[in-house]
């Protein structure tokens, strides 16, 4: 979800209260006007008497709650914790990302792990001992950022703009972590295979 659609959430609550501002106003005339008696009966009369203003006022608290909603039901066509290999999904079910840094990230990893899967068919062992190795050490790190930011979202004070770029990064955590294990079972097998 962008952070534009995340940042009107507030403005739509501002324009329903200024709206329900402006309809309390012109209870308050109405009383002084026509001499009703007591607050509450001249509001609700208000209300009544403008149907177009509480239609609206409705159709904007939805739209309010829909987007609140959608910041945490939006997610990728596929479910990620599903998936085994990332790298066989077809490109228009690829993961979402809200931030451009890592759509393009996402992108090169792509390219960089299909890359080393053809170089794995031909490399020599000491070559995928070594990659093993770091992919290894790599993937306790892609781990430990992952478990920092479930944290940090399970903290619940985090701004609407903080929340979308820490799921953003989680989703890129996830994915990493993913076709990092695939890699690494891969080398394993060849490992494995190479000493026999």
């Amino acid at each position: 979800m962008n952070h534009d659609r995340l940042n009107s959430i507030p403005s739509d609550e501002k324009i329903l209260k200024t709206r329900a501002d402006e309809l309390a106003d012109d209870a308050d005339e109405m009383d002084q006007d026509e001499g009703f008696g007591g607050g509450g009966g001249a509001y609700a009369s208000a209300f009544d008497g403008d149907e177009t203003s509480l239609q609206m006022i409705e159709a904007l608290e939805k739209e309010a709650k829909r987007r609140g909603l959608d910041e945490e039901v939006e997610e990728d066509l596929v479910d990620l914790d599903q998936i085994d290999d990332i790298l066989a999904l077809p490109e228009d079910q690829f993961p979402r990302f809200t931030l451009a840094k890592n759509k393009a990230r996402f992108l090169r990893m792509v390219s960089w792990y299909k890359n080393k899967q053809e170089w794995l068919e031909v490399a020599p062992l000491s070559g995928v001992q070594k990659m093993f190795k770091q992919q290894t050490k790599e993937l306790v790190g892609i781990r430990a950022s992952k478990l920092d930011f479930e944290m940090e979202l399970e903290t619940g004070t985090l701004t609407p703009s903080q929340r979308s770029y820490r799921r953003d990064e989680l989703k890129m955590c996830k994915v990493h972590e993913k076709m990092a294990v695939n890699l690494i079972a891969k080398m394993q097998v060849k490992i494995k295979s190479g000493r026999r």
